[in-house]
């Protein structure tokens, strides 16, 4: 099924709605979930009713309560979460950038993934503006795959953590770059330069994604536009050293997980560097390795990222991300 959460007045977690396939019409289900988070809390009894409901969008031209659906009217399918964990999955990608810097690469990062919590409490929705307060941070998109999971008991097993995925949708994981570096050397993580972060306007169960979620990815192209320009296109099935089910397991080592905690796949990156790139950083350090400079530069107020992953037919799964960098201004 498809799930997306209306902005609603007022209403700081959004109104829940079920989605066409071809994310062309919706249904308002209060009377069934009134909001996401309520609908992963009680996933057992209300997830069959709103499967239902997807089913006859699909099938039934005349259905009751329908609206027009349209990614602006979207909030973030989550508009907070309990819980937002950003993993790094390729670690092609994380060889790469500390190679441009010299760096060798600890062994233990092909074994045990790496991990930051972002703030959860403010999630941007597809095609909200991405306000900042200054572009000397260095300001860069990501795209990337997360998925959303309901209550995961601590010390879950990795063949069980499959189990409690309930919903995929994509990332534009905004950093700062050089407010980064100054964090990562300090040597006590992200959070200045991790400003709030921006998911599809729908959220998609695995099995609606048919052949193409297997092995605990998502086996096609996530495709980066750069205002107005492909900047790459890897698959995000290829070279993904950790499969969700193990960022999940990584997560809940020590810890509970509550319904409606989203985990990030990391910036989705390919060892065959002719797809491009999900981020410009990734851009910059291969052109210092071939070139011996960075060319590329990281984002201005006005440029626009879109990111979007189409099927078979090339219509758009999840709804595209579709994003302006503007300048904060003081309320």
């Amino acid at each position: 099924m498809k799930l997306a959460s209306l902005k609603k007045q007022g209403h700081r977690d959004g109104k829940l709605v079920v989605v066409s396939r071809d994310l062309s019409r919706a249904v308002a289900v209060e009377g069934i979930a009134g909001t996401l988070q309520y609908a992963l809390e009680n996933w057992a009894s209300v997830s069959r009713h709103l499967e239902a409901i997807y089913q006859d969008l699909n099938t039934i031209e005349e259905i009751g309560d329908l609206i027009r659906f349209d990614a602006k009217d979207c909030a973030a399918p989550l508009p907070r979460s309990y819980q937002w964990l950003d993993g790094s999955a390729y670690v092609n990608h994380v060889e790469l950038v500390r190679k441009s810097r010299g760096v060798e690469m600890p062994e233990s990062f092909w074994t045990v993934p790496l991990m930051y919590q972002g703030g959860s409490d403010v999630l941007l929705g597809a095609r909200d503006d991405v306000p900042l307060p200054d572009e000397k941070h260095g300001i860069d998109f990501e795209a990337e795959v997360a998925v959303i999971t309901d209550d995961v008991p601590m010390g879950v097993s990795v063949a069980d953590a499959a189990k409690h995925i309930r919903l995929v949708m994509l990332v534009n994981d905004v950093s700062l770059r050089v407010l980064a570096a100054e964090e990562v050397a300090k040597g006590f993580g992200f959070m200045q330069s991790k400003p709030a972060t921006s998911f599809s306007p729908v959220a998609v169960s695995p099995e609606a994604l048919g052949e193409h979620w297997k092995d605990g990815r998502l086996h096609l192209p996530l495709v980066s536009e750069y205002n107005g320009v492909e900047f790459g296109r890897p698959n995000a099935g290829v070279d993904m050293v950790f499969d969700f089910p193990t960022l999940i397991a990584h997560a809940a080592k020590t810890r509970f997980l509550s319904a409606g905690t989203i985990i990030g796949s990391g910036t989705v990156s390919n060892k065959d560097r002719s797809v491009g790139s999900s981020c410009i950083v990734e851009r910059r350090m291969l052109e210092k390795l071939e070139k011996g400079e960075s060319t590329t530069p990281f984002m201005r107020f006005g440029d626009r990222v879109k990111i979007d992953m189409t099927d078979e037919l090339g219509l758009s799964i999840f709804g595209a991300i579709d994003q302006k960098i503007v300048p904060y201004g003081q309320p």
